[in-house]
């Protein structure tokens, strides 16, 4: 699985970080954590991914 956030699209909301905080963390705009446990995480982050404002969260099965 690949999770990528497109930094020009994200608004910094936070909705991701509250949705999966496991996996995403805010500085100035969101990110994916390093070393994050991302299969483990999967239903949360496609939930985050759904629910991003500015469709700035690509998932991918690899």
């Amino acid at each position: 699985m690949k999770v990528k956030v497109i930094e020009d699209r994200c608004i910094s909301c936070g909705y991701c970080a509250s949705t999966c905080p496991e996996v995403f963390e805010i500085e100035d705009i969101s990110s994916v954590k390093e070393n994050a446990e991302l299969n483990k995480y999967k239903e949360e982050i496609e939930t985050a991914a759904e629910g991003c404002p500015t469709g700035a969260i690509e998932v991918e099965d690899e």
